[in-house]
């Protein structure tokens, strides 16, 4: 059966499910490089009550070399937490609605860094998946990792041993360590499946981003675990012409943990 295509709930959904199955406490596969985090430059984080139930995020501060931040929220405070969105550097306000009224919230913003593959441009055939696409069970969908020749692998971030920051005081995405030959394969008018190899060596995870023809900024669609090389993808509408990339990331320093607190359920 056909999976359904993604909304922007479900979008958030996936992200947030997959981001679960990246964190970097997770057991990686394989034995990864020691590295210094990426700084955070002092993310500063803030939040009240728009409503009972509807919080306001704000924050500022710099992170060099980051490609953008992640904002995460938990009802304990050493959480378990969960990922509300990978955002664009240039966000810095996020409204988290419709929350349970009466229970306790936490926040924090993670920033992340990493070089991203060259795009590669999709056009999908016009109209809707034919019955028989329908009734194709979708199993290349599953994130997974193939196995190819073997592949040089880098740091995410370009962070000399010793803790020691590069040169002008900051990390920086380290080109060598960008996913390879991506490629995007049509699997039918709302599907596609990519593939790329995989140079990273202490990847925290990887994101596939699209921009959508018209639009001039990618925005994340999918988390996927370290060593993921395999993705496929349901598209929504407005990507049936669309570029498309990988980027391997690792997280950098939270910022402060923010408390809300909401209150009834009515307005």
């Amino acid at each position: 059966m056909l999976p359904q295509p993604r909304t922007p709930a479900m979008v958030v959904l996936l992200l947030a499910l997959a981001g679960c199955t990246a964190s970097p406490d997770a057991t990686p596969d394989r034995t990864r490089a020691a590295r210094p985090a990426p700084p955070g430059g002092g993310l500063t984080l803030t939040g009240e009550l728009k409503s009972p139930v509807d919080a306001i995020l704000r924050w500022k501060g710099d992170e060099p070399g980051a490609a953008g931040r992640v904002l995460e929220f938990a009802t304990e405070p050493t959480g378990p937490y969960t990922v509300l969105e990978f955002l664009a550097p240039g966000r810095t306000e996020y409204e988290h609605p419709d929350l349970m009224p009466h229970t306790p919230f936490f926040y924090r913003l993670r920033p992340y860094s990493g070089p991203a593959s060259a795009p590669v441009e999709v056009t999908l055939p016009p109209g809707e998946p034919t019955a028989e696409d329908q009734e194709d069970d979708h199993t290349w969908t599953a994130p997974r990792t193939v196995d190819g020749p073997p592949a040089d692998t880098h740091p995410v971030v370009d962070a000399p041993a010793g803790g020691e920051t590069s040169a002008g005081g900051s990390t920086q995405p380290a080109d060598a360590a960008a996913p390879g030959d991506l490629r995007a394969t049509v699997m039918h008018a709302a599907g596609i499946g990519f593939t790329w190899t995989d140079h990273a060596e202490d990847e925290d995870g990887f994101l596939l981003e699209t921009r959508p023809s018209g639009s001039e900024t990618y925005r994340p669609v999918a988390v996927l675990d370290p060593d993921i090389n395999s993705f496929g993808l349901i598209t929504l509408p407005d990507e049936k012409t669309a570029s498309y990339r990988v980027r391997a990331f690792v997280y950098g320093e939270q910022s402060n943990i923010v408390h809300l607190e909401t209150g009834a359920g009515g307005r």
